[in-house]
């Protein structure tokens, strides 16, 4: 057995659902390493789970737009006598607007957040997992499962993590190692703020806690549950995805981004 300390790594966790997924970790018995850019946060987030006499979670400061944020992740839990059991990519973000009228940049660095970091992570530690019985948790959306018109490169950027995520959790079982997704609606968070999104995400029906989220990704994640979906609405409109055929999807979508578009200039 490696001399190494197991942690989890946990992506995204100054904010939202990965602050939510910080809590139900240390609550149930894991030691952490948290990651995000706002060292403030994160440092707050220590000393609150530290408070409740857990272990002091380790505080990485990483861009994840940025080519060398694994590396420079990789190195930090090295340098503290860690490798991960668990790791879970968390961070991301989405924009709101035409893919051709946005900022070109903005919308890659989307890209490298949503896709490669969290695609870089989920395979650069698979000895560690491996060794430790552990696996990786990866935060979808329910927008994987469909088209998005006015919001295209991100919701291809979430069909990209719930489809790299099965694949993952196929290949990776024959070494023990669990993959789960978790696909959640919509969430009331910093997201809508950084979309760009001034309105509700959605009808009350559909919104769900962060803390609702992170219990039940957690709870796939240790059931090998390979795609996790909370919340009974949004199980029924991930199926219904499925059978509706996709020229009606696609107006739907486009319609409710185009009242959101008009709603932003108003």
């Amino acid at each position: 057995m490696s001399e190494l300390r197991p942690v989890t790594l946990i992506t995204g966790a100054s904010a939202g659902i990965g602050v939510a997924l910080a809590r139900v970790f240390a609550r149930n018995g894991h030691d952490l390493a948290l990651v995000a850019r706002r060292e403030d946060r994160l440092q707050k987030l220590a000393d609150e789970i530290a408070a409740t006499g857990a272990r002091r979670p380790l505080v990485i400061v990483a861009d994840l737009a940025k080519p060398e944020a694994g590396r420079t992740v990789g190195e930090a839990l090295k340098a503290e006598g860690a490798e991960p059991q668990y790791v879970v990519n968390n961070a991301g973000f989405g924009l709101v607007g035409l893919a051709a009228t946005r900022e070109r940049d903005e919308e890659l660095a989307m890209i490298d957040v949503n896709m490669r970091a969290l695609t870089d992570l989920s395979l650069a530690f698979v000895d560690s997992l491996a060794r430790r019985k552990g696996g990786v948790l990866n935060v979808g959306s329910m927008a994987g499962f469909l088209p998005g018109p006015g919001m295209a490169v991100y919701y291809a950027t979430k069909a990209y993590v719930l489809s790299f995520s099965e694949a993952l959790h196929s290949e990776l079982k024959a070494r023990g190692v669990r993959v789960s997704v978790v696909c959640p609606g919509p969430v009331p968070t910093e997201f809508a703020e950084r979309a760009g999104l001034k309105e509700s995400l959605a009808p009350g029906l559909l919104t769900q806690t962060a803390e609702h989220v992170a219990e039940e990704g957690y709870r796939g994640l240790m059931c090998g549950q390979r795609v996790v979906v909370p919340g009974l609405a949004i199980k029924l409109i991930s199926l219904l995805i499925r059978v509706v055929p996709r020229r009606i999807l696609l107006a739907a979508v486009d319609s409710r981004q185009s009242r959101r578009r008009s709603a932003q200039r108003t």
